[in-house]
């Protein structure tokens, strides 16, 4: 791929162990891996290409660590609007059950260009239904095509509402069957290696929704590839969910993950808006991380997560936009942004800075991931970078006081540059991998079809 030079950034903001901010900064990267990072004229003048970021803030590619991409196809539904969790999960159930291959390869399209031209570089999902044939796989193929890096997470239903669960019973599915499937995508996808493109995590959706002996038996089952492999799933999002925990298991949502092997340096666990202060030991102890959906747990009144406690104890923390039917948006800077807001609601007006909210979406999810080769700007790391055009107007005003600040104060805006791997998927703020109109004109379709359909 070459060299390709980005030079006289405003400011770079290198997200590495330093937190170094350099102000007319340039970024040279050789093939996919970054080379230099320092002021413009400290590194050489000459590439195979270069860019002059005048004007623009530069940062490493975002992380998104969890989402549902299937449910772009049911944003903003009626019935789920003005639900909580379990009333919308109730929703949407008989709607989500009626979607197809194409539906769940085109709805992953549609989330991750949102997610790409919001800065997210790298993002997990978490696919926990497969209806009518619908496999992994899809959504597999439609992070490759598109360009982003990848972490598909295989999810899992196995107790339906006849056993006490949520699920109806026409979306669970037999555990070995799981078990063999979740073996098979590991097997056929999965990619330790350093800069990986693809990797794939065992994902029970939730505690009300798989036994424990399933939960126990991914636990293991990750743990016998010793190759990265990730445990993923939601705890402790609302209230009801920490009831359904102690009237079924006897014990808190963080105790249940401990006792089937989910308290891990290796899981990362969604939401725990409702996790204790033994909870927040418990996971700091062992290295267990969280994704942070704070608009999502706003949007279904789950509650405000307590991230300046996590945070303070040591707990990996990182940011997810959950799933586009209870965020209805895929802008991980916007979901930053939100962290950060939630947080003085919560615990006052310096509980969280904006440098802290954008170390969350960086490199925080790099760590929830289990990776050190994202999530910076530094010699020897991917190549994942971004950049923010200073003079659209939602930072007129305040870029001049404060660029990186003022990315998190102001109106989310959408990335200008993006690179993946070394190569450029978003320039002049349009996606270069895929043509956004025809995408949409058929989501659109697919998501009329699905509301139809009976």
């Amino acid at each position: 791929m070459g060299t390709l030079l980005l030079r006289h950034a405003t400011l770079v903001a290198t997200m590495d162990d330093a937190r170094r901010e350099i102000a007319d900064g340039a970024v040279l990267i050789r093939d996919n891996v970054v080379e230099a990072v320092g002021p413009t004229d400290a590194l050489p003048a000459v590439a195979d290409a270069v860019i002059d970021v005048t004007g623009h803030v530069v940062l490493p590619g975002l992380v998104n660590t969890h989402h549902h991409l299937f449910q772009t196809l049911t944003r903003a539904v009626p019935a789920a609007q003005d639900a909580d969790l379990f009333a919308w999960l109730r929703a949407l159930y008989p709607m989500w059950a009626r979607m197809t291959p194409e539906m769940m390869f085109v709805s992953a399209q549609a989330g991750l260009a949102e997610l790409m031209l919001s800065g997210c570089t790298t993002s997990s999902d978490h696919l926990y239904l497969y209806p009518n044939g619908s496999r992994l796989d899809d959504t597999i193929a439609a992070a490759r095509e598109i360009g982003v890096r990848f972490h598909a997470c295989r999810g899992a239903m196995s107790v339906g509402e006849s056993n006490g669960g949520l699920p109806p019973d026409a979306l669970v599915e037999d555990e070995a069957a799981i078990l063999r499937d979740t073996r098979r995508v590991i097997e056929a996808f999965h990619d330790p290696a350093p800069m990986s493109m693809l990797c794939v995590a065992a994902a029970p959706c939730s505690p009300f929704s798989v036994s424990p002996s399933l939960m126990r038996e991914c636990a293991a089952l990750a743990s016998s590839f010793g190759t990265g492999v990730g445990l993923h799933t939601h705890l402790a999002e609302n209230d009801a969910d920490v009831v359904y925990s102690r009237e079924r298991f006897g014990c808190s949502p963080a105790e249940y993950a401990e006792s089937l092997g989910w308290a891990v340096p290796h899981a990362w666990h969604a939401h725990c808006v409702h996790l204790d202060d033994a909870g927040i030991a418990l996971f700091a102890r062992n290295g267990t991380g969280v994704a942070h959906c704070p608009t999502s747990n706003m949007r279904l009144a789950s509650g405000i997560a307590p991230v300046r406690r996590m945070l303070d104890r040591g707990v990996q923390v990182a940011l997810g936009v959950d799933g586009s039917a209870s965020n209805d948006g895929s802008h991980l800077l916007a979901e930053a942004r939100q962290a950060l807001l939630a947080q003085r609601v919560a615990s006052g007006a310096a509980a969280l800075t904006a440098r802290e909210a954008l170390l969350l979406a960086t490199r925080g999810g790099a760590r929830v991931l289990g990776r050190d080769d994202i999530g910076q700007l530094a010699p020897g790391k991917a190549a994942d970078v971004i950049a923010f055009d200073l003079d659209a107007i939602a930072f007129a005003g305040g870029a001049d006081h404060d660029p990186l600040a003022a990315l998190l104060f102001c109106a989310p805006a959408q990335v200008a540059i993006s690179i993946v791997d070394g190569r450029i998927v978003v320039r002049d703020g349009a996606l270069t991998s895929l043509e956004l109109p025809p995408l949409v004109l058929r989501q659109r379709a697919l998501a009329r079809a699905l509301a139809n359909a009976r």
